[in-house]
């Protein structure tokens, strides 16, 4: 007898990231899940991105490649498409494992009253070296997302939720361009969401240095911290906003100090001849900005 597996509809979001693209939709279609719908949501890329997904048009439910207001808002964009019993986002710079969507609908089967999944992820850097491997936290819970940063975390490609939880809890708050995850996982366990972890190695992130939580890691750790704290947790994320302010007020000070040596004043018209023709606040400024995302 045939196993039926419930519908798994993923969504993928993605802004000029062609040179990763490829790999992402592969990962997903040589899964050979036959109850998949795939989504892809690209914001106006500039690149290859859209003759990558052209080429695979004809495996997608639905595609689109229009300006959007970030990540958050082509996730959302994508899921009002998503028909499926279990959903997710992948991101177009991660992968999955071969096997995880059969991974996934077995234990969403096996699990009826799980209102999500969780499995095991890993980095890799751009040579396939394991930079970072994570399990499931043994319980997931509004107390333990409140220590994402003390071993409450997980990571999000392995996560993968029953729709009708996201239809109390959704959508993800387009204000938010890293942490709206995290935002997502508190707002299920308050819901009483009964977090499921297994034991399977299903997705992998690509550890790149254009990668959005390593260019913005400072940033990723404050608008983490702003999201645990709007849910109730402010206890458990002081000490680290304490630390970070610590830096930056030894950051000021110094930095001044630097600027006003003789010897920095020497070398200022090689650093500026070296930096001017590269830096621009434009290339500085976070992928999902106004300007970059609508220009």
């Amino acid at each position: 007898m045939n196993t039926v597996y419930p519908l798994i509809s993923i969504v993928t979001p993605s802004y000029n990231q062609g040179k990763y693209l490829e790999n992402t939709i592969l990962s997903v279609l040589n899964q050979n899940y036959h109850n998949l719908e795939y989504i892809i949501v690209d914001g106006g890329s500039t690149d290859n991105s859209v003759e990558i997904i052209k080429k695979y048009e004809k495996f997608l439910k639905y595609w689109i490649s229009e300006p959007d207001e970030g990540q958050s808002n082509a996730i959302n964009k994508g899921l009002r498409h998503a028909t499926g019993d279990v959903l997710t986002w992948l991101n177009s710079d991660d992968y999955y494992m071969p096997g995880a969507l059969h991974k996934v609908g077995e234990a969403v089967r096996a699990n009826p009253e799980a209102g999500a999944l969780v499995g095991i992820g890993r980095e890799v850097d751009e040579t396939g070296k394991v930079t970072y491997f994570k399990e499931p936290p043994s319980e997931i819970s509004v107390q333990s997302l409140f220590k994402w940063y003390d071993g409450g975390n997980f990571m999000q490609p392995s996560c993968f939720f029953r729709k009708a939880v996201w239809d109390v809890c959704g959508p993800l708050d387009e204000n938010l361009h890293i942490a709206m995850d995290v935002d997502l996982w508190l707002r299920m366990a308050k819901k009483n969401c009964k977090f499921l972890g297994i034991t399977e190695l299903l997705s992998t992130g690509l550890n790149h240095p254009k990668a959005k939580t390593k260019a913005f890691a400072k940033l990723k750790l404050v608008e983490t911290a702003i999201v645990i704290i709007r849910h109730g947790g402010e206890h458990e994320v002081r000490g680290r906003l304490e630390d970070m302010a610590r830096k930056l007020s030894w950051c000021e000070p110094n930095l001044r100090k630097i600027i006003n040596n003789p010897v920095f004043k020497i070398i200022e018209p090689l650093i500026r001849l070296l930096v001017k023709p590269a830096v621009r606040w434009r290339d500085l400024s976070p992928p999902w900005s106004t300007d970059n995302r609508k220009k």
